[in-house]
């Protein structure tokens, strides 16, 4: 279940929207110049190939080709470990994408499998759009933003964008990712929703 929650950029304790309906999600975020859908989830194998996402969802990543008019297209996966390794591993990945940045182009994402959280920060609001499998979300060019994948990642996801330029994150310095909800807050908030 995909669960938005908006904040007021200077009170992260109190949000002004929580839902989990994919219409408001999706109203939500295109008044931000974002795009959210969903997919039909497809089986993959365990620890799958990048070729195998992309051949087992190629019709879907064609449309958005069509649409969008991206000319790369790869696949990021982390899948879960234990000991030294794989703590440093998820410090350094996790770090990385922690801090507010932004594209020159648009970035598209979908998750094949797992599950990780998109801060967008815009109009003086924070918007954290936890995905899960089978959401497709696009930040817009230029949007700041962050994105956390917890403490525990395990995720496949298709990355989309038009150049090897806009790949490049463009770091604002501002230490707002900092303020607000993890995305192991976030999860334990969502858990708390599907249980109700």
């Amino acid at each position: 279940m995909t669960l938005l929650t908006v904040w007021n950029e200077t009170d992260p304790g109190t949000p002004v929207l929580e839902t989990t309906d994919p219409e408001r999600i999706r109203e939500t975020l295109a008044g931000l110049g974002a795009r959210f859908s969903r997919w039909e989830v497809k089986p993959l194998p365990e620890n799958p190939s990048q070729d195998q996402v992309l051949d087992t969802y190629r019709a879907e990543i064609d449309d958005v080709l069509a649409a969008e008019g991206y000319t790369l297209v790869d696949v990021v996966q982390l899948q879960r470990g234990e000991g030294p390794e794989w703590e440093e591993t998820v410090r350094t990945a996790r770090g990385k994408f922690l801090s507010e940045h932004r594209h020159d182009d648009d970035e598209d994402r979908y998750f094949a499998s797992g599950s990780g959280v998109f801060y967008l920060h815009a109009n003086g609001k924070v918007h954290a759009v936890f995905c899960e499998a089978g959401d497709l979300i696009s930040v817009p060019a230029n949007t700041t933003h962050w994105f956390d994948m917890g403490t525990n990642p395990e995720y496949v996801s298709v990355r989309f964008f038009h150049d090897d330029e806009g790949w490049v994150g463009h770091f604002t310095g501002s230490p707002i990712a900092e303020n607000f909800a993890t995305y192991d807050q976030l999860a334990e908030r969502r858990n708390q929703l599907v249980g109700a």
